[in-house]
């Protein structure tokens, strides 16, 4: 979504949120407000992101909003401390739990021994056991109903559960009406602890940043110092096996560098004094002190924290297709309950009997498992996938990922290393080698191109003198032309009518220089195919996925990059916008396209794509316009990408299946008279745990 000028964004986050459906109520009543543009809670994540003119202004009207609808939420602005799992309501809980099923099982053994003594239905020790017991359970249920009620929260679970345990104390069944409380309890409380824990255990799998820095102090001394508090230019000493903690230059010290963590590369990398290291990579032998030049809150650890914080903020379609339809699937469910206990009670007389059904519904009725099972997965997979080193920046980008029907790639720094090395010099008759490279290394000193890059480096190499030429005029996508001298492609001699004899074919690129009209000769120059590129086409064919390449470089290099690889399909000599027509032509004959690319020119077609993804050793511009990065730089991440984001939508409509499957044939064994309320709240509390176990299975992929 574009915001309007002088919009900003303001994160909060949401403190005491435990229903999923209550958070996609906040959402949608915040988004209410006249003065908000835009607004996403994420459960998972437990953040509420705001667009508006000053969000900051809107904060008691926001707090007003949450506590409406679940009185012990609470907002508060986002702090980039790392943020501690919170038990205290789990230790509050369970003695509670256990108080009270210690009071059921007291009920029950009084209500089994001693009713059949007095010769009463039930003892009034037995009853004044239950009602303890039920109070201590659903106090707060009960409190919370109430408070929600005044603020016109009728759907409310809280609500729906006190009238129907309420409703089974009217009907006698006070032993049900307890131990349903008391199954509800259980189950919110492992159903807390699954959702705990999986946002522990992916924000553990995505936080890489550091508590504290060991701060360098004029006499060479060092105190810990909060991260956050560190800043651009302080000194920071990095022991042995610690994570480097912000982004900085050594200045002191040389050891090995274990990069894995943020590009996925195995080999470590030797750095010194002036090289530059990221946060989040880990210092693997020497002590090392760093010069911080980014402070935490723009290092690379909190960067990849953020995109992956708004990746799953960004909700994929099926998710916002199960928000509106736990809309309207409770209202449908308390009709029928409704129903349920009305008509058949006049027809049959047995009203304790529909009473007590329409009970079961009320307790099915609550949308929470539905509600939560898709989020959850989604946020799961973005979480696997930065374990792998590849971030998502949306749900709906991994959502559209798994539907890809073919990957394009552009070819140099996609398929190949972009390492152009100048493997050959060969002059027409009449010119020598060392002439030539000095005319080619003229005509590009300019460039920060590869291959004018590696005619360079070649030619300092050599030690040739680069031609002092004048007058540069750069043809687009054909070459140079300077003082006479053509240097450039098979097109830029064509285009001059430059005779050319038979040229010697290569995988890489040719550069053909000519002079006063004449030919002079030809550079072979040649890119590296990165390493397991060819298994990496293979896996993708293996996932059904077809493969293409578009480049700007000769015909003859990209086919046999693309035969050295196995690409099905090859488009060459392309300009950039070319690219995009070359991609929406592959999109109408296969379907959903993701594009591959690396460099500022492949930015449009990125944009352009159904999912584009950008190599993360590429371009900024192409990195801002991928939906996508791949910060191993790997070709093996593409078809990673596309297997977790099949596995998370597959994940997501498990749990959906599961979750509506679950709570129809809950009501239809009710209707039928073999289902009551324990299982009511099994397909309540216990499919919603399932669900979020379901999901959370993601991260341990293989």
């Amino acid at each position: 979504m574009i915001h309007s000028a002088g919009v900003v964004r303001k994160v909060y986050r949401v403190t005491g949120l435990d229903c999923a459906n209550c958070a996609a109520k906040m959402e949608r009543q915040i988004n209410e407000l006249p003065e908000v543009e835009e607004a996403t809670l994420t459960f998972a994540t437990e953040q509420l992101r705001v667009w508006a003119k000053d969000p900051d202004a809107l904060l008691p009207q926001m707090q007003a909003i949450c506590s409406k609808i679940e009185p012990e939420a609470k907002l508060e602005p986002m702090s980039r401390k790392k943020v501690a799992s919170s038990e205290e309501e789990e230790e509050n809980a369970l003695p509670k739990i256990i108080a009270g099923a210690v009071l059921f099982v007291a009920g029950k053994l009084l209500e089994i021994f001693l009713a059949p003594a007095l010769g009463l239905p039930i003892s009034p020790i037995a009853l004044a056991v239950y009602i303890i017991g039920y109070l201590l359970l659903g106090f707060d249920v009960l409190k919370t109903a109430v408070i929600n009620l005044t603020h016109g929260q009728v759907f409310d679970e809280n609500f729906l559960m006190s009238i129907a345990t309420l409703g089974a104390f009217g009907i006698g069944e006070y032993p049900e009406a307890v131990g349903v409380m008391l199954f509800y309890q259980i189950g919110e409380y492992f159903e807390d602890r699954a959702v705990e824990r999986s946002r522990s255990n992916i924000m553990e799998a995505m936080d890489l940043r550091p508590e504290v820095v060991q701060l360098v102090q004029p006499d060479g001394s060092t105190i810990s110092l909060p991260a956050e508090e560190a800043q651009a230019g302080d000194l920071v000493q990095v022991r042995p096996g610690d994570r480097i903690p912000l982004d900085g230059a050594v200045v002191e010290g040389e050891s090995q560098i274990d990069t894995s963590p943020v590009t996925g590369e195995p080999v470590p990398v030797a750095v010194r004094p002036g090289d530059c290291v990221l946060s989040g990579c880990v210092n693997s032998t020497g002590l090392l002190t760093m010069k911080v030049e980014q402070p935490l809150e723009t290092s690379m650890v909190t960067r990849i924290l953020e995109s992956v914080e708004n990746a799953a903020a960004s909700k994929p379609q099926i998710d916002r297709f199960i928000t509106r339809f736990s809309r309207i699937y409770t209202p449908i469910v308390v009709a029928l309950a409704l129903l349920v206990a009305i008509v058949p009670s006049i027809f049959t007389g047995n009203v304790q009997y529909w009473v007590r059904t329409a009970c079961t519904f009320l307790v099915i009725s609550c949308p929470c498992a539905l509600v939560l099972s898709v989020p959850l997965a989604f946020y799961a997979g973005i979480g696997a996938a930065s374990k792998q080193n590849i971030l998502f920046k949306g749900g709906s980008a991994m959502e559209t990922i798994a539907k890809i029907k073919a990957v394009v790639m552009d070819k140099t720094g996609t398929v190949t290393l972009g390492n152009f090395k100048l493997q050959q010099v060969l002059p027409a008759q009449g010119a020598n080698a060392d002439e030539l490279l000095a005319l080619a290394a003229g005509c590009e000193i300019g460039s920060t191109h590869p291959i004018a890059r590696s005619i360079l480096i070649a030619a300092e190499e050599r030690q040739v003198s680069p031609a002092r030429l004048e007058h540069v005029i750069e043809h687009a996508g054909r070459g140079i032309e300077a003082g006479g001298v053509l240097c450039g492609n098979r097109k830029l001699m064509e285009e001059f009518g430059i005779s050319l004899p038979n040229i010697v074919p290569a995988m890489g690129a040719q550069v053909l220089l000519a002079k006063d009209g004449k030919y002079l000769g030809q550079l072979m120059i040649s890119d590296t195919i990165k390493d397991g590129a060819k298994q990496a086409v293979a896996q993708m064919k293996a996932q059904g996925i077809r493969t293409a390449m578009l480049t700007g470089d000769s015909q003859e290099s990209a086919q046999a990059v693309a035969k050295a690889v196995g690409i099905e399909e090859v488009k060459a000599k392309l300009l950039p916008q070319d690219k995009v027509s070359a991609l929406q032509s592959i999109r109408a004959e296969q379907g959903e396209v993701l594009f591959v690319g690396d460099g500022i020119n492949d930015a449009p077609v990125l944009a352009g794509a159904d999912v584009g993804a950008a190599m993360g050793s590429g371009a900024d511009a192409a990195i801002e316009a991928a939906d996508v990065v791949f910060l191993t730089g790997e070709l093996s991440a593409v078809s990673q990408a596309i297997s977790i984001g099949r596995q998370a939508i597959a994940v997501a409509r498990q749990n959906v299946i599961f979750a509506l499957a679950i709570k129809l044939l809950v009501i239809l064994l009710g209707l039928l008279g073999h289902a009551n309320m324990w299982a009511a709240v099994f397909a309540d509390t216990g499919v919603a745990m399932l669900c979020i176990l379901n999901s959370i299975r993601i991260l341990y992929r293989n």
